[in-house]
């Protein structure tokens, strides 16, 4: 099981949801569900990546929680919240497991492992959003650049990112001009190599010296919230 979630789930559980399970390919930039909108399934990717973002008024986006193959997507419906807080968009292309949303709530229901695991999933993803909350108000464009590659290269598990700056710019919530100057100090430091919207990540650990602390402590909520740890 590609998803690490969805393989810590008990036998008993997975073979309540498993004939519910359908793996779908998802392009990039493709829209799960919008703000204000019921939600109807559950996504678990095990390629694509996800983006939790904020839309304002005026059409701008701000990612709050990045979402891969350590997680689930839409979970907080499961558990009564039905109505989208957020935006879901694919932020990378790749498959996805979709699981009827009705489906998923019944197997919590009688599972409080299963149940306990979505909760702590779903106060992963609140700790992330607040992680980014505070690494927008505090950190500068290039730590936060940083942080934000490698959590994509760690979830999509390659070295190899397709991103314009344009959509960077958007999921950091700064200008274009902002990111291009970062993304050639980088290029120049040998830290990456960026062309015709493609981003390759040449040092990861140059990147982790650079990166915000945002990074690591997002990676160790996981790591407690999601394997039970309480240290």
């Amino acid at each position: 099981m590609k998803n690490l979630l969805l393989k810590q789930v008990g036998r008993a559980d997975f073979e309540r949801l498993e004939p519910h399970l359908k793996t779908a390919a998802f392009a990039q930039h493709s829209v799960l569900f919008e703000t204000d909108q019921k939600i109807k399934n559950v996504y678990f990717p095990i390629g694509a990546v996800v983006s939790l973002v904020v839309t304002l008024s005026t059409g701008e986006m701000v990612e709050a929680a990045m979402v891969g193959s350590d997680g689930v997507v839409g979970a907080s419906a499961a558990l009564d919240g039905n109505i989208s807080l957020c935006r879901g968009i694919v932020q990378l292309d790749g498959d996805i497991i979709v699981c009827d949303i009705d489906a998923l709530k019944s197997a919590a229901l009688q599972s409080p492992n299963l149940l306990s695991l979505l909760i702590r999933h779903e106060q992963a993803v609140y700790a992330q959003a607040q992680q980014s909350a505070a690494c927008f108000a505090t950190h500068m464009v290039e730590a936060r650049l940083c942080r934000w590659l490698l959590r994509a290269r760690d979830l999509s598990e390659g070295d190899t990112l397709n991103f314009t700056q344009e959509y960077l710019a958007e999921m950091l919530g700064v200008r274009r001009t902002s990111v291009t100057v970062v993304a050639h100090t980088l290029q120049a430091a040998g830290l990456i190599k960026y062309a015709r919207g493609k981003i390759q990540i040449l040092d990861a650990d140059g990147l982790r010296e650079s990166a915000c602390e945002c990074y690591g402590t997002v990676k160790l909520h996981y790591e407690r919230l999601l394997n039970g740890r309480r240290d």
